[in-house]
């Protein structure tokens, strides 16, 4: 379990859908039996063909919910390590993420960047 995963904390925190879940998979939410969040992935009942595991990191839940992170990062400090954090996810489980998905959170990380530089930099001038 990585730094990222245990700051998200996924099974706990994740609001996984019937509709989401229809909509990663491309089916129609009828054929959805059931969804479970389990410690480290969804498994999701199907009425065709049975049960299928899904990684948290494949759904959009789990981008969003790194965003979040990344919006609420109140230091610089604070960005810079879940920047290390999510660098190392997305190394180390490569496979389960997008090219897009890694260009948004990038993209966020230097937006967010830029505020708190910008923020930082005004309360050490009024000090």
């Amino acid at each position: 379990m990585t730094a990222l995963f245990r700051r998200i904390q996924p099974s706990k925190k994740l609001r996984i859908t019937v509709r989401s879940i229809a909509q990663f998979l491309k089916i129609n939410q009828n054929l959805i039996k059931r969804v479970e969040s389990w410690a480290f992935v969804v498994f999701v009942h199907r009425r065709d063909k049975g049960g299928l595991f899904i990684s948290y990191r494949r759904l959009e839940e789990w981008q969003n919910a790194i965003a979040h992170q990344i919006q609420t990062c109140p230091s610089l400090s604070q960005l810079s390590q879940l920047k290390t954090s999510i660098q190392y996810d997305t190394r180390k489980f490569k496979k389960q993420y997008l090219q897009k998905t890694l260009d948004f959170l990038n993209q966020m990380c230097i937006e967010k960047q830029e505020v708190l530089e910008i923020w930082e930099s005004s309360n050490s001038i009024a000090s």
